[in-house]
């Protein structure tokens, strides 16, 4: 078995004016990755996602407490799956993670299996947030326009595996002096915040008061939601906002800042922690 790795290599031709070369590039891998849950030796799937292969299980144990279905100190054991109707081909791209119990996933089936826009408005989705995720509460987190201004320079000189491909979103965790903390890349946006937020659920580090989220595109509601339910307080974008993403920003008290890029941004909610 080969496991796979976030880079790919394949040559290919490069045509520039009249002349044509051939040459290597390096390409950032998608495969396929199954989030299996596992508890009382019953195993179920709750959703299969498109990433680069790297931090598998930070992905799943992030995904998982963004939607719920874990808090701190629920998973018992994570590693790649082993279960007998896994093809050997398969093995690292199956993730299994042991619960105490099996959580409630009904209203996943349908949500990850086919699109997580299928019969679902906006208003009943923040309904849906208020049973699991409460307000967050003001605190002395305070951050300056100059701290925002430096932090997509940081992030993009973190970016290793976009240095080679140019082909990959991440997410940092900034503290408000802006010191980054840790950083991930995926070839999707949400898979990148996922990522993160599993990286501090399995060091203990949830929740994540007084920190700052960078993503590297826009800003979704997918995104606020796994940042609300990690306790961020404040979400920048280098590119635009949903307009779900701002009324979810509003609802919960968060901070959302979108376009930051070339010493601007808009502000869209939570204002108030801009100094």
């Amino acid at each position: 078995m080969i496991r796979p790795g976030p880079v790919t290599r394949y040559r290919v031709r490069q045509v520039s004016g009249n002349i044509a070369k051939d040459r290597r590039d390096d390409l950032a891998t998608e495969e396929p990755l199954e989030i299996r849950v596992l508890a009382g030796g019953v195993s179920r799937t709750v959703a299969i996602t498109m990433r680069t292969p790297g931090a598998d299980f930070e992905l799943a144990a992030g995904f998982l407490h963004g939607e719920g279905l874990v808090k701190p100190g629920d998973i018992q054991a994570i590693g790649y799956c082993t279960d007998d109707d896994v093809l050997p081909e398969a093995r690292y791209n199956t993730v299994s993670v042991r619960l105490p119990q099996l959580p409630d996933i009904p209203h996943l089936e349908r949500h990850f299996m086919t699109s997580s826009a299928c019969g679902v408005c906006g208003s009943a989705s923040l309904d849906a947030l208020k049973d699991r995720c409460v307000p967050l509460t003001t605190t002395a987190l305070r951050v300056t326009p100059e701290i925002l201004y430096g932090l997509p320079a940081t992030l993009h000189d973190a970016q290793g595996v976009f240095a080679r491909t140019g082909g990959l979103h991440a997410a940092g965790l900034f503290t408000p002096d802006g010191t980054l903390v840790q950083t991930r890349e995926d070839v999707g946006r949400h898979n990148a915040v996922d990522k993160l937020v599993g990286w501090a659920l399995l060091h203990d580090r949830l929740p994540l008061t007084g920190h700052l989220l960078l993503v590297s595109g826009r800003a979704s509601y997918e995104i606020g939601q796994k940042a609300l339910a990690a306790g961020i307080e404040l979400l920048c974008a280098v590119s635009a906002p949903s307009s779900l993403a701002v009324d979810l920003a509003r609802e919960f008290g968060m901070t959302l800042i979108g376009f930051l890029r070339d010493e601007r941004f808009n502000v869209y909610a939570g204002a108030e922690r801009i100094e």
